[in-house]
């Protein structure tokens, strides 16, 4: 009979100190920034360009880390881009947009302080109905927005392609994005490209066209991430979904897909803290 007591008595500590760590995990993995470094290493990339750091920040989603993102900024100056690609849901698609803008405005103009900033469309932004409110701000906040279109960056005499694609729920004549890298080729020839896009679905259907590197998020990291299985559900609430966070690769292209910053999902993350992901490309 004692014995029984005391296995009682054992129980609910155990409770509380399992229910406390689980409280604790769900509350870091939803505030806590990372920064997560990924070399990308390519043999096409000019010499000039070894050591290039793309401080990736994805899918947003108007989250606030401290006043005015104090917190997010800090990070990203300490992650010490040459540039910052901010690929996509940067605000979400609920009735509250203006509050969005409000949070995304003194955001924008702080990253622009640390190093130019481009910018591609996600799928919140055009289901949101604001996309151009949201473009205006940021164009005259000093981003460049690429919708389909492409920009050459310098290092000295030596350059890399930048093009970006805008998201799938964009209009629906825009180019496809085989015919903007077919574009590119013509006009560029065989210069290394690094592609900003949305979605991360795009590895299997363009490593074939000789892009050097996709950047892209969507997936929030698989939203709970557990040891040795990765992210469980998918942007479209598949299980087990192929590619939620790090690089990918096939056919000579790699894939690195940010687990993002802000959550939209309605469910909190777990063991998966916001990241910006820091493309380093290697020679």
């Amino acid at each position: 009979m004692r014995k029984t007591k005391k296995r009682r008595h054992l129980g609910l500590p155990i409770f509380l100190i399992f229910a406390l760590l689980l409280a604790f995990l769900f509350y870091d993995g939803n505030t806590r920034i990372v920064t997560d470094d990924y070399p990308v290493q390519a043999s096409a990339l000019p010499a000039a360009f070894d050591g290039y750091r793309i401080v990736q920040l994805s899918d947003i989603h108007a989250a606030t880390f401290g006043k005015d993102n104090a917190a997010l900024v800090g990070a990203v100056k300490k992650a010490r881009p040459d540039i910052i690609a901010v690929t996509g849901d940067l605000i979400n698609n609920d009735d509250d947009k203006s509050a969005d803008l409000a949070v995304v405005r003194p955001l924008i103009q702080s990253l622009v302080s640390i190093a130019p900033v481009y910018y591609v469309t996600g799928n919140h932004e055009w289901d949101s109905g604001w996309v151009r409110e949201l473009l205006t701000t940021l164009t005259d906040s000093g981003v460049t927005v690429l919708r389909n279109d492409y920009e050459r960056l310098a290092v000295g005499k030596a350059s890399i392609i930048l093009a970006g694609i805008d998201d799938p729920n964009g209009p629906a004549d825009m180019i496809t994005p085989e015919e903007l890298i077919a574009d590119i080729r013509a006009k560029e020839g065989d210069a290394y490209i690094v592609l900003l896009a949305h979605r991360n679905n795009y590895l299997d259907r363009l490593s074939k066209a000789g892009v050097g590197l996709i950047l892209c998020g969507h997936a929030h990291g698989g939203i709970v991430r557990l040891p040795l299985v990765g992210g469980l559900v998918g942007p479209s609430r598949e299980l087990f979904p192929r590619y939620t966070s790090g690089v990918y690769s096939k056919d000579g292209t790699s894939m690195l897909v940010s687990r993002g910053i802000g959550n939209h999902t309605g469910f909190p993350r777990f063991l998966n803290n916001p990241e910006i992901a820091v493309a380093v490309l290697k020679k």
